[in-house]
């Protein structure tokens, strides 16, 4: 971990939801995190988009609100993207968790916000 204090925001931006969670991330930003992805699946876009690439380290806390976000929005027929580009603890993370094929993962922001 580099020590980089956890920030979450959320932003709209062209009628879609982003949340930017920068940082390094992990039990103590998660409730945030959950928080803002939460009020995100409520407005009603076709998709929340995740931006990650001011992530530094994510843990498996973070993991498991990103896939209870990705649980909800199934469920609210709205679609959960994840924006890097991500570094290379967030990106491992998901790779050696095998999840990385439970979310559509884009490399930039302006990818996520048009897939």
């Amino acid at each position: 971990m580099t020590g980089d204090s956890p920030v979450v925001t959320v932003a709209g931006r062209e009628g879609i939801p982003v949340v930017h969670l920068h940082g390094d991330l992990d039990d103590e930003s998660a409730p945030a995190a959950a928080r803002a992805l939460g009020e995100a699946v409520t407005s009603g876009a076709d998709r929340t988009v995740v931006d990650l690439s001011g992530t530094s380290f994510a843990d498996s806390s973070i993991l498991h609100v990103l896939l209870e976000a990705q649980r909800n929005h199934a469920a609210a027929g709205s679609a959960l993207v994840l924006a890097g580009p991500f570094q290379p603890a967030v990106r491992r993370l998901f790779e050696v968790t095998g999840s990385v094929l439970a979310f559509r993962m884009t490399d930039s922001l302006e990818t996520a916000m048009t897939c």
